[in-house]
């Protein structure tokens, strides 16, 4: 299973960035961004990738844990930024804090229940909007107009574990599905709340 834990956006503020991505894709040049899918739009906190099966209970009771010690936080989408020239993606604002430190307990989680990572790094809150399908594209006027966004506040108060399913003999450029396999309430029982 190819698999990463994440925040989850609520449903209405996933709204509001819907209606500031549906301005952008009138910008000069974005025709030539493959857009992300509403759907799929989540904070990672530690990409994980391919995961035996044998796997899944100790991660499961570890990332239990890692929710359970950590306490629920505000967030609030905001801003834009790019990665290069190959991904635009918006930020967040609030608990950065308290996401970075979730993002550390979900990563070592997942190393120790036996997960190859890839090298750690100093955690960055982003959600992907778009990448550029040719590299060529100057990103720059898109963060300019994504700077001024600012959603509104929700208090995060689970962290999802999340099973990527890549898209295969499909059209090119098909997005991944996404499915969240379980959750676990912020500073809460250990169990998964589903």
């Amino acid at each position: 299973m190819r698999l990463f834990a994440a925040v989850l956006p609520p449903p209405a503020q996933l709204d509001e960035l819907g209606r500031e991505v549906d301005r952008l894709v009138h910008l000069p040049g974005a025709d030539r961004l493959r857009w992300t899918s509403r759907p799929g739009w989540h904070f990672t906190l530690a990409f994980m990738g391919e995961v035996d099966e044998e796997l899944l209970p100790d991660l499961r009771a570890r990332l239990g844990r890692a929710a359970h010690r950590t306490a629920p936080f505000p967030l609030r989408l905001h801003g834009g930024g790019h990665f290069g020239r190959a991904v635009l993606w918006t930020g967040a604002a609030g608990g950065l804090d308290e996401m970075r430190l979730l993002a550390e307990r979900a990563d070592a989680a997942a190393r120790r229940a036996g997960v190859a990572m890839d090298e750690h790094r100093r955690y960055q809150a982003h959600l992907t909007v778009a990448r550029s399908r040719t590299h060529a594209l100057d990103l720059r006027p898109f963060v300019t107009d994504l700077d001024a966004f600012e959603g509104s506040r929700w208090e995060v108060a689970e962290l999802a574990l999340v099973r990527s399913h890549l898209p295969g003999g499909g059209p090119p450029g098909k997005q991944p599905r996404y499915e969240t396999i379980a959750t676990w309430p912020l500073g809460g029982a250990a169990e998964p709340a589903r």
